[in-house]
């Protein structure tokens, strides 16, 4: 079964968050089951010193340690630098219908911008040698960009965004 890429990328402080909580939640509504990637820099600190899991994985030196409670799961593992969206979803996100990954400007994904007139710097997408793997800015006031622009003061801005994301990402074997 393919699973569609799409990434949410913008400058820092830019929404990058709000408008992946906003997009998932738009194409769960439509019934699609949805999956998160985020790229970080800094290491992850999902657990506390003492507690069970982290004597397993710290102190055991276990190359993965999972935790499951009742409705959720965590997975503690040991990994290459590897931050490739395609192979982490391939590996982890079997069986979605869509994988947002927030962050991975860097990637070929099909991309979300979210550009607000409170960051100074200009839209990533102005900067791009290539804009072609844009399939929308979404920006609270009017900009010349080379893809759709979604104002977010549009009605249902987040069906448009949703529908442009659905239909430009990236399909992918699971």
């Amino acid at each position: 079964m393919a699973a569609r890429l799409v990434a949410v990328v913008g400058r820092k402080n830019a929404g990058k968050t709000t408008l992946a909580v906003a997009l998932c939640q738009a194409l769960a509504r439509q019934g699609r089951r949805v999956m998160t990637l985020k790229h970080g820099h800094h290491p992850a600190l999902v657990d506390r010193e003492g507690t069970d899991t982290w004597r397993h994985f710290n102190e055991g030196g276990a190359e993965r340690t999972l935790i499951a409670a009742p409705d959720m799961r965590v997975l503690f593992e040991r990994a290459a630098d590897d931050y490739d969206p395609i192979r982490l979803a391939r590996q982890y996100m079997r069986g979605a219908d869509i994988v947002i990954a927030e962050g991975y400007s860097r990637s070929t994904l099909p991309r979300v911008e979210i550009w607000r007139s409170t960051v100074a710097t200009p839209p990533m997408v102005a900067d791009a040698p290539d804009p072609s793997p844009w399939r929308c800015v979404v920006s609270d006031v009017s900009l010349d960009v080379p893809c759709p622009l979604v104002l977010l003061a549009e009605p249902d801005w987040i069906g448009r965004v949703a529908e442009l994301a659905w239909q430009g990402a990236l399909e992918v074997d699971a």
